[in-house]
């Protein structure tokens, strides 16, 4: 392990960037730190959280990681919201490679690298790979970040996905302040992550810049208040269909699919053809869909959740009960977009502890 200063994140941008990749990082865009191309790293950038409340700050210090997390994911690069797939023409069918350039994802955090994980076994697990994922995700560099603060959304230690980086990245970096001065705690996890770190170089890290490091994450898991259950929760909402409580959560809903489009694990898609009137050309493309919208579950007769009230129960019971009947483990790693980005506010932490109180 070494220790970085900033100009060492900037080597490392650009070395990467020499070496062929695309460099994804956070970059402030209309308000909102979100994920996109960068050269550099802001600086000093915060934000404030709550249920259904978001606004970025000035944190008035030099830090890099002082962020939590905003609305876009990191799926958006390896499951790209709208792509083509295949074409029609002259009686001949044609199958669309899409674009696929190496990327490198800077400031992966923990629940985000969990998340990813996830998306893995959905499109590559069992005998079956999605190519246009898999394609991506095999090029792909990540930069993971230990969380050295907590937004009021965050639960991700619920779920045990952070703060702390676990396995799939390719260098974990820890930002934490030693003598009033930000510092980097960086460690290569692969092969080619141990080559970059080296490559830059950098001081041996100290056993005090070590644990002051440690005590940065440590205090980060010490200031989440939002939590899901550990141990039952799949058996609680099975046990909770009927529940009254669904209706009432509807009445606040508004089916928008905020929810799921910020989420870094839902994988709803829809198809549709879009042909060219003039050369009759068909091509084949997917989107990104939502079990929120109505047409989504829609079957021959008519729609299978017709309402609200079982659109959202269909969300959060697939999400953290039926999920792991299909991948092994809960689709939440504990994020807390949901929460954030629900323009009515409604917490699924809350809803949970309810069906389970009354259930």
């Amino acid at each position: 392990m070494v220790l970085w200063k900033s100009t060492q994140l900037d080597q490392m941008i650009a070395r990467l960037a020499g070496d062929g990749y695309t460099v994804i990082g956070p970059a402030v865009r209309d308000d909102a730190l979100v994920y996109d191309e960068i050269d550099r790293l802001p600086i000093g950038i915060g934000d404030e959280q709550d249920a259904g409340h978001y606004r970025l700050r000035d944190r008035g210090d030099d830090t890099r990681f002082g962020y939590n997390l905003g609305p876009s994911t990191w799926k958006q690069f390896l499951f790209p919201a709208r792509e083509e797939i295949f074409r029609y023409a002259n009686g001949e069918i044609e199958d669309l490679e899409s674009e696929k350039p190496a990327m490198a994802f800077i400031g992966v955090r923990a629940c985000e690298l969990a998340a990813i994980g996830i998306q893995d076994t959905v499109f590559c697990g069992g005998g079956f790979k999605e190519r246009h994922y898999a394609a991506r995700r095999e090029s792909c560099f990540i930069v993971a970040v230990d969380c050295s603060q907590a937004a009021a959304t965050c639960f991700c230690h619920s779920s045990d996905d952070g703060p702390a980086v676990g396995d799939g990245a390719d260098v974990i970096i820890t930002e934490f302040f030693l003598e009033d001065s930000v510092r980097y705690l960086v460690r290569g996890a692969t092969g080619r992550g141990v080559a970059l770190v080296e490559s830059i170089g950098g001081t041996t890290a100290t056993e005090e810049s070590i644990a002051r490091a440690k005590a940065a994450v440590d205090e980060t898991r010490s200031l989440m208040r939002r939590e899901l259950p550990r141990d039952g929760l799949r058996d609680t909402l099975f046990a909770a269909l009927e529940h009254p409580h669904w209706q009432t959560v509807a009445e606040r809903c508004l089916s928008c699919g905020n929810c799921t489009q910020v989420c870094p694990t839902c994988f709803c898609s829809a198809h549709a053809e879009e042909t060219d009137p003039v050369s009759l050309e068909a091509t084949r493309v997917r989107r990104w869909d939502s079990c929120f919208t109505q047409g989504h579950s829609f079957v021959h007769g008519g729609p299978m959740h017709g309402s609200i009230a079982s659109r959202y129960r269909q969300w959060l019971t697939h999400k953290l009960a039926s999920w792991e009947d299909q991948f092994g483990r809960s689709g939440c790693t504990g994020c807390g977009r949901c929460v954030t980005w629900c323009p009515v506010g409604i917490d699924i932490t809350e809803e949970v502890r309810v069906l389970g109180d009354e259930s």
